[in-house]
């Protein structure tokens, strides 16, 4: 049997589900159970801004961490 890894538009995920489903295809996963970042960021109310500040400490406390190794 061959994995296949597909994107579906939002509004034709049910119809190709019942399309493959009607073919034999296990479907494994559901990609709408998972949140992408934007979806956290939204869920916490952040602002791109703070979102980015965030970043750049963690990238400027990586750094001082692996230069003290």
């Amino acid at each position: 049997m061959e994995t296949l890894i597909i994107s579906i538009p939002d509004k034709k995920t049910a119809l190709v589900k019942q399309i493959l489903k009607g073919l034999g295809v296990t479907i494994k996963s559901e990609t709408k159970d998972q949140m992408k970042p934007s979806d956290y960021a939204k869920s916490i109310n952040i602002s791109k801004e703070d979102a980015k500040n965030m970043l750049k400490e963690v990238s400027e406390s990586r750094k001082e961490w692996e230069r003290d190794i």
